[in-house]
């Protein structure tokens, strides 16, 4: 068991905007209360359409790490991992209805960002992610990847103020045991010590996130230094960087001689997701009828004709209009019958009155 937490986290501006006048796009936020430790980094979208990324990400790293210190008990405890994604995305979105509002913003999107976060509380760990980015375990075995970034072929990523952002919000909850460090990057980072063919996470990681073993001061310094030196300072392109750690102190680091420097490329075909969903669709109508057919029902996409049956519905259909048809009639007679009644009862009363006047 650890014997404590020191948490830390620092985001440097890219060459790219320094060189172009533009702000850093990225934040990062680590904080310890209320007995919780969280370490959260957001990653602002570049473009023209997203003016106001930079607000997006300093609320967004803010209001989770807030969320998470508050209400890790519930959140944590909530088996319906949908109903949690959901919540944290309705905190963001609440909040950056404020920062509109404020700011005069005409639409959310402007405020795109990614998210990556890590919350303990005694032994329970829970770790987010939406977006690229990359969130690292460092444990006495080496170093691995924990959530890798969310890229499609094209490059494009997933942001928190997406329709459905919480669909596309990774979501893991588990214990401490074993883990040394958790490091977070955005891409700023991640291009320059993951190598995604091969699922290999560079030891220069594990080197980073023991700098924090002197206390979180000299590791957000050591860290800061390093980045900008090599990560951000070897090239003129570089992105914003952000780099978050989680230390747990008293554990076992992994020895430097043991990590792997270099991988093979992963063996892959051009298989997508798309093509398994494709292929399954036949093979899910056909289950769905045997389901409906064993349970006694009619498929209701590929109905069978029921002749016994269905000239009886349509007669029992067509016989109400005729029944009600008759019953207005049967009413008119009625009343016809009625109103001759009365009529010769005034009639009588009429009669009477004159003899009576007479008499």
């Amino acid at each position: 068991m650890y014997k404590g937490i020191t948490v830390g986290a620092i985001t440097t501006i890219g060459n790219k905007h320094v060189n172009r006048g533009t702000p850093c796009e990225d934040a990062s936020y680590a904080v310890a209360k209320n007995g919780v430790s969280v370490v959260c980094i957001a990653d602002g979208a570049g473009g023209k359409q997203y003016t106001d990324a930079r607000f997006g990400s300093d609320c967004a790293v803010h209001v989770i790490t807030d969320t998470l210190c508050e209400h890790f008990d519930a959140l944590y405890s909530e088996n319906r991992e949908a109903a949690v994604r959901g919540y944290l995305m309705a905190k963001l979105r609440v909040a950056f209805a404020d920062i509109m509002e404020e700011r005069t913003i005409d639409v959310i999107d402007r405020l795109s960002c990614t998210l990556l976060f890590v919350a303990v509380k005694d032994r329970r760990m829970m770790i987010g992610h939406i977006g690229d980015g990359l969130i690292v375990r460092v444990s006495p075995s080496g170093v691995s990847p924990i959530s890798m970034p969310q890229n499609d072929k094209d490059g494009k990523t997933y942001f928190v103020t997406a329709a459905h952002a919480d669909n596309y919000m990774r979501l893991l909850k588990t214990t401490v045991d074993d883990v040394h460090a958790i490091a977070l990057m955005t891409d700023g980072v991640q291009d320059s010590v993951y190598n995604e063919e091969a699922g290999l996470v560079k030891p220069v990681v594990a080197k980073m996130a023991e700098t924090f073993a002197d206390g979180r001061e000299e590791g957000e310094k050591s860290v800061l230094e390093t980045v900008q030196k090599y990560i951000v300072g070897s090239s003129n392109a570089s992105d914003d960087a952000s780099f978050g750690v989680m230390f747990f102190e008293g554990t076992k680091a992994p020895d430097p001689a043991t990590l792997e420097s270099e991988a093979a490329k992963f063996a892959s075909s051009d298989e997508t997701f798309k093509d398994l969903s494709l292929a399954i669709k036949p093979e899910i109508i056909k289950a769905h009828e045997i389901i409906s057919k064993c349970a006694g029902e009619e498929p209701a996409a590929q109905p069978e004709p029921e002749p016994a049956k269905e000239p009886e519905v349509a007669a029992a259909e067509k016989k109400e209009p005729e029944v009600e048809t008759k019953q207005p009639s049967k009413i008119s007679k009625i009343s016809i019958i009625l109103l001759a009644i009365g009529i010769v009862l005034c009639i009588i009363g009429a009669i009477e009155l004159v003899l009576s006047l007479k008499g």
